[in-house]
This record gives structure tokens, sequence and C-alpha cells, in this order.
């Protein structure tokens, strides 16, 4: 059973696994080896925005264990990130998360959601009824540059191809 709560401060390390571990494992499917060390790099325990006011910033929890993260930024109406360890892809906590972010969003009164989904994640976000928009460059560490898709959804609709 997937449990989804706030971040803390604590969780820092074990967001930088998280973080590290999806980018090298499930990234490598779709971008260069150069590209996800970039992407990889200079993740720091106290990088994650768990105590912003204008983020909504959760774990994901399997026996205690944080597995996951997602990331709401408020102002911008961006999910700004979900990332699923690995050995928890395709379990439903990338799901959980995601449901979570678009709840959040819905209670907020947003009425559209926007996301820049790495290619390794679009199918994942089309699945649950998100609408590619337009490829674009993102910048990441170390200024390079990996090809997103930029992709919105109403806030309140309920999809989901599993």
């Amino acid at each position: 059973m997937v449990e989804i709560r706030p971040a803390r401060a604590t969780d820092g390390e074990a967001l930088v696994s998280v973080h590290v571990a999806a980018v090298r494992e499930l990234g490598a499917a779709a971008y260069e080896s150069a590209q996800v060390d970039a992407w990889a790099a200079n993740k720091s325990p106290d990088g994650y925005p768990v105590d912003v006011d204008t983020a909504h910033f959760v774990v994901a929890t399997r026996n205690g264990a944080v597995v996951g993260f997602g990331h709401l930024e408020f102002g911008v109406d961006e999910v700004q990130a979900v990332y699923v360890h690995p050995d928890y892809a395709r379990t439903g906590v990338g799901r959980a998360l995601l449901d979570h972010l678009e709840k959040t969003a819905q209670a907020a009164g947003l009425e559209r959601l926007t996301l820049l989904a790495s290619k390794n994640a679009v199918g994942f976000y089309e699945r649950h009824g998100w609408r590619g928009l337009e490829w674009v460059d993102h910048e990441s560490t170390g200024a390079v540059v990996l090809e997103c898709l930029r992709m919105e959804k109403p806030v309140g609709q309920s999809f989901s191809i599993e």
C-alpha cells in the first residue's frame, strides 16, 4: 500500500536517492549518458522545496520508506516533479502521487495544470489524461539540454488508461 504524506526536511537524503535512481535507470531509456549524468548531478538533500509556501511537496512511502515524490508549484499551476524509485515503477506509486497532486490543485481552485515531461515519462502522463502541447528544450544541470514535452490537463478531469 502506498501512503502519501507531506515531505519533511528530514526526507532530504531519501529524496536524493529516489531522484538520482529514477533519472539514472528510467531516464537512460530516453536520453544519452551525458544528458542523464547532467540530469542526475548536483542533487542536494536541502535542494527540495519541502517548506515553501508556494509549493505542495509530498512523498510516497511503502512500509515507512520513501519510494517517490511529487511537487506541485502554485502560482504557475505546474506539476514540477513526479519521481518514483525504479524498484517501485509501474506499481501504482506514480499514479498515487499524480492523483494526489491533481486533487490538491482541484481543492485549491485551479482550472488547468501544466508540466514538462521527460521523453521517458510522456506515456505515463498520456495514460492519465494529459495532452501534449509542444516539444521544448529544457536546460538541465551543467547547461545540458533535455528535450521535453510541455503537457496540460484540465483540473478535475478523470481519465486513466491502465
